[in-house]
């Protein structure tokens, strides 16, 4: 009798600890305990046309991530990289149209040989809600002090086109450009890659105009361009590096 009392306690005991502890499944994946636990996780660079998450903290907005890309629209179905971005982290004043023309100056660019415009009107769409917009700026080499932009205009030499991305669905203010190397009107060879490096070298060098000192500092992505000449201008092989660049007030 004695023996049957204590097992009837013992069985009692087991299921009323059964009844209150949590019911886990089998097939629980405990790993995303573990992932939702865990710290951020580190950044990585993407590649190969990868699409980071959105993330206005980088001072732009991939404007693949809203149906743009960044190829600008030069002919219905070709177009010329965007290869350098200025980063809405930037000095204001260089954000601003005005303040682009300016900082252009500083870097050894300038407006168009008396404020006539040749060749075509390129679009862009920076995945802003805009859609395709025409460049809002064209800027030429300047060989001050003699015949300007002029010669770049005739000659050749690099120039760049510059779209803003402030639209209503990725305002983040950033200033996208397209820089390429020419002579003779035409794109020479390799002239995408020298195009933007050439106004690389001239920001991170630092710059100045009329009292305003400048310092930038770059970052080079890969990915957000496909690396070679499919749809590019004039059949012309690009790395498909991008940079972006941080302008300091000094």
């Amino acid at each position: 009798m004695y023996s049957t009392a204590l097992f009837l306690g013992v069985l009692c005991t087991l299921s009323l600890r059964a009844l209150s502890s949590p019911v886990v499944s089998a097939d629980y994946d405990f790993s995303q305990v573990v992932l939702e636990a865990s710290p951020v996780q580190p950044q990585r660079e993407y590649e190969n046309g990868e699409l980071p998450p959105q993330d206005h903290t980088l001072g732009w907005v991939d404007p693949r991530l809203n149906g743009g890309r960044l190829l600008d629209y030069t002919t219905r179905r070709l177009g010329e990289p965007l290869n350098v971005i200025i980063s809405s982290l930037s000095d204001p004043f260089v954000l601003t149209e005005s303040g682009l023309h300016i900082y252009a100056k500083s870097i050894g660019f300038s407006e168009e040989c008396m404020g006539l415009h040749y060749g075509n009107i390129h679009e862009a769409d920076l995945g802003d809600g805009e859609g395709r917009k025409p460049e809002q700026y064209l800027a030429r080499q300047d060989y001050f002090p003699v015949w300007g932009t002029c010669w770049e205009s005739v000659r050749g030499g690099h120039h760049f086109r510059a779209w803003r991305q402030n639209g209503t669905i990725a305002n983040s203010g950033a200033w996208f450009l397209g820089c390429n190397s020419s002579k003779n009107h035409k794109i020479v060879p390799n002239g995408y890659n020298l195009g933007r490096d050439y106004l690389v070298e001239q920001a991170t060098a630092g710059s100045h105009w009329k009292g305003m000192w400048w310092q930038a500092e770059v970052e080079w992505r890969a990915g957000l361009l496909e690396r070679g000449k499919r749809g590019v201008n004039h059949g012309i092989e690009q790395d498909g590096r991008v940079a972006i660049l941080t302008v300091y007030r000094l």
